[in-house]
Order: structure tokens, then C-alpha cells, then sequence
């Protein structure tokens, strides 16, 4: 099926490059939507079958393609809105952007459930490709820079990658076999090398971290969602910055059967760390919108690595916190459309008293705040206290201390921003060039606020079930 599910998408996506008409380009995008759900739908239904040789339903595959599908489907809605408004829309640049949009789902969908990690990197590549060609929308000056630094650290990112399995592969002689999947790997992972082994997790983490959104190589992401468009930023932000955990969460389970689990933990945890050091210095100081929401995913990627590094509950918080991050930061760039469209600016200086133009909207980034600063009844309170919790578990009180100290900072920078604009009036703004905002514009981030919080504090036990089967390999 996947490789009819391939096949498909690749003639769709080329569909999409070289027709120009509109009708067409629509009907190809909604009959992406249509194979997409399908796929989706087959992969449950075939749970931890393996096809094509280099595929696998597994959990972690299963939990990540449904949270990719579901965001998918208000993607292509507010682009289509997003297009049919945009001042500078061509028949040329609307074709490019929706087939862009269809290789980068695929690339990610397809990079969930590889169980080989060649297979992995190459998916990886094609949605750096793909992604580059929607940061590069708007082409002008700021396009341009933002997708030669995003091609360039990826670029740099993916080669990390490609060393750290040449030395993986050193690291399997003694296993007299050259089966890089991930399943044989874990099966002979006694006999991995361990010199060898060190140098391949470094590199491969790295690399990741381009598209996890973690130090270091977290900038190339914050450019690239501050020049996409809104929902090709929010895909960013939650589709793809789970391709990136995928790519090191499986690493590191192939570790972690090993000796270097102390090591690994530590490795990681120093890079969370850092990512979120970062995080609250940007946030402190930035004033540009959106890449304030960009920075706060640098900040939530640091928490999720932090609950792996911790172990025990903060496997399971992990996964939790990566899926309610991409329903929550999502929705946000979805209303930034909105948001942009009523003051023409993403300067916090310059937006102001959102309530009074739009208060659907409005109420939207209200929630989206609560939920993505994790307070109470936010979902993302469950998955953040159970990292606390794992790593107080770890007896990492002072490193626990600090990041409260850390959150603390960042929530009162975020806060300080939404609330000005929200409530507080924009100066020297012109009231009577504020457009009508149809209120029905806001459902699908209601959806998807709604979700997280469902699956935070209510989560159906097939969800809890698939999480839990997803580290059963890492030690308890």
C-alpha cells in the first residue's frame, strides 16, 4: 500500500508543479487529502505490519501519521484562504506551493514509518527540498535569505546524518551483517562497538536537531517559520519537528539497549538544556510575533528532550508533549493569518486590541496561550508535569529547579506579548481599515485545541496504548 500511497502522491505532486489551472489545482489537492486519510486509515488498520520491505505500522509510525493527517487537513484549508488572498498570488507560485505542500506530508509521513534509517535520511532530504520551496513564497529579499540559511544548515544537518550512519555501520562489524534497519540493529545491539557507536548518536542527533528545532542547529527553523506562509509555518512547527524526534528517538533506543544509555541521556539533556537557555534569552527580548511562537517550539522541544533524557515517565511524557505541541503550535499559526491580515504587521509594537477586531480570534490566541505555556486546563499541563516529575524522579532536583526558573521567565515574556495584543490598543493604528473576519475561520484551531486538551487530560487508552507500546524497548 505504501508504495501505492508513494506512487500516487509523487504523480499528484507533479500534477500540481506543472498544471497552472486553478479548478485543477484544488481538485489535486483535496484528492491528496482524500489518499492521505486513506493511507492513514490502511496503517491502523494493518498495525505493525511491515511492507515494502522498508516500512513498518508501528506505534510510534501510527501515533505521528495520524497527528500529520489530522493538521494536514486545516493546512490546505487555510492555505486555500491564504492563496485566494493573497496580494501577490499567481497561477505559477499558487501550483508550486500546494505541490510543495503534497511532497513535504509525504516525505514526513513516509519518514514515520521507514524502519531503516538510510530510508529515513533520504525522506528527510525530500522534505528540506520541499519545505524550502514554501519559505521561498514570498520571493523577495527575506524569502531568499531564509531559505538559503534553512537549505544550508539542513544541508550541513543531513550530512551529519549521512556520517553518523557510515560510522553506525563501523560500529555493526562485529554483528557480520550489513542490515541497517532498525530492528536488526536492536537485535545485535550487544555486539555494536562502542567507540564507534558514540560518534554515530552524536552525529545523528545533530543532525536531527535541524529538524527537531534543538541546539544547535535549532536557527534554521526559526527563520524558516518566521518567512513561510502562516500554515506552511505551522506545518513546520508540528509535522516536521516530529520527523525530527522520530529521527533521534529511534537512535536512541538503539542506545539506550546498550552501555552508553548514561552517556546518550547526558548528551541529550545538555542540548535540551541549551534549547532552552536559548529559548528564554529570544523570547525575553523579541518582538516579532511569530518568531516568538517559533522560539517557544525551540522551548518545547528542550522539555521533550529533557523528560527522554530523564527516562522512567518522561518517555511516555515525551511522546505526549511532542503530539499535544503540534496540535497546540498549530493552531497558532493558523490564526496568525488572521492576526496579520487585521494589522498588517507581526511587531507586537504595532498589534493591539485583537479583542475589539476579531474576538473569535482573539479567544483563539487567549487559549493557544494557556494551552502552550502549559497551565491548568491546558493538556499540555499533563505531559510538562510529568516530565517535572521524571525528573525529579531522576534525582535532577537543581536542574528541575532551573528550568522552573527558565519557564517562569519565558511565560511572563510570552504573556507580556499576547496580552498587549490582545487587549491593550495599537498605536496610531487605523481602525476603519480593519477587515470583516468571518468567526467560522477559527473552528479548525478550536479542533485542535480542543484535542490537545482531550488527549492531555482524557486520553482515549488506544492513545495511551500506543505510547506505552512505543518505549516498551527503552529500559524502565
Amino acid at each position: 500500500m505504501i508504495t501505492i500511497y508513494l506512487i500516487a502522491a509523487v504523480l499528484i505532486g507533479t500534477g500540481l508543479f506543472l498544471n497552472r489551472g486553478k479548478a485543477l489545482n484544488y481538485t489535486l489537492i483535496c484528492l491528496f487529502l482524500v489518499l492521505q486519510c486513506a493511507f492513514t486509515v490502511y496503517a491502523c488498520l494493518h498495525y505493525t505490519e511491515t511492507t515494502a520491505n522498508y516500512f513498518t505500522f508501528d506505534s510510534l509510525g501510527l501515533i505521528m501519521l495520524l497527528t500529520a493527517t489530522i493538521i494536514s487537513i486545516p493546512a490546505v484549508f487555510h492555505s486555500y484562504i491564504y492563496i485566494e488572498e493573497s496580494e501577490e498570488m499567481t497561477p505559477r507560485s499558487r501550483a508550486t506551493y500546494f505541490g510543495a505542500i503534497v511532497f513535504l506530508i509525504t516525505a514526513v509521513s513516509a519518514a514515520y514509518l521507514a524502519n531503516h534509517i538510510a530510508v529515513v535520511w533520504i525522506f528527510t532530504e525530500i522534505s528540506t527540498l520541499s519545505a524550502s520551496a514554501l519559505i521561498y513564497h514570498h520571493r523577495n529579499k527575506l524569502a531568499l535569505e531564509g531559505t538559503w540559511k534553512y537549505v544550508f544548515i539542513c544541508a550541513i544537518s543531513i550530512t551529519f546524518v549521512f556520517i553518523g550512519i557510515l560510522f553506525l555501520s563501523l560500529s555493526f562489524v562485529n554483528a557480520h551483517s550489513d542490515d541497517l534497519s532498525y530492528k536488526n540493529l536492536l537485535a545485535h545491539s550487544s555486539l555494536l562497538n562502542s567507540s564507534w557507536l558514540r560518534l554515530a548518536f552524536l552525529f545523528i542527533f545533530t543532525g536531527f536537531t535541524a529538524k527537531l528545532g534543538l541546539f544547535p542547529m535549532f536557527t534554521a527553523g526559526v527563520d524558516a517559520k518566521d518567512k513561510a506562509p502562516g500554515p506552511a509555518a505551522a506545518l513546520l512547527s508540528s509535522i516536521v519537528m516530529c520527523m525530527g524526534f522520530v529521527g533521534i528517538f529511534r537512535i536512541y533506543v538503539i542506545v539506550a539497549n546498550t552501555p552508553l544509555l548514561h552517556w546518550a541521556s547526558l548528551v541529550v539533556g545538555i542540548a535540551a538544556f541549551l534549547s532552552l537557555f536559548i529559548a528564554t534569552v529570544y523570547m525575553i527580548k523579541v518582538k516579532n510575533i511569530k518568531r516568538m511562537m517559533a522560539y517557544s517550539s525551540v522551548e518545547h522541544m528542550g522539555l521533550v528532550m529533557l523528560g527522554m533524557a530523564a527516562g522512567g515517565i518522561g518517555y511516555y511524557a515525551a511522546v505526549l508533549h511532542i503530539v499535544l505541541h503540534a496540535f497546540v503550535k498549530s493552531s497558532l499559526f493558523f490564526q496568525y493569518n488572521q492576526l496579520y491580515k487585521v494589522f498588517r504587521n507581526k511587531n507586537v509594537y504595532h498589534l493591539g486590541n485583537y479583542f475589539k477586531y476579531n474576538t473569535t480570534g482573539a479567544m483563539v490566541v487567549l487559549f493557544a496561550f494557556i494551552s502552550v505555556t502549559a497551565m491548568p486546563p491546558s493538556g499540555m499541563f499533563v505531559s510538562e508535569f510529568l516530565i517535572f516529575r521524571s525528573m525529579f524522579e531522576a534525582n535532577q532536583l537543581l536542574l528541575l529547579i532551573v528550568v522552573l526558573l527558565l519557564l517562569t521567565l519565558i511565560i511572563w515574556a510570552f504573556a507580556k506579548s499576547i496580552f498587549k495584543i490582545l487587549f491593550i490598543p495599537a498605536v496610531n493604528f487605523d481602525e476603519s481599515t480593519v477587515p470583516v473576519i468571518s468567526p467560522w475561520r477559527s473552528t479548525s484551531q478550536f479542533i485542535l485545541l480542543g484535542g490537545a486538551a482531550y488527549l492531555g487530560l482524557n486520553p482515549p487508552m488506544i492513545f495511551v496504548d500506543l505510547i506505552k507500546t512505543s518505549i516498551a524497548l527503552l529500559p524502565h
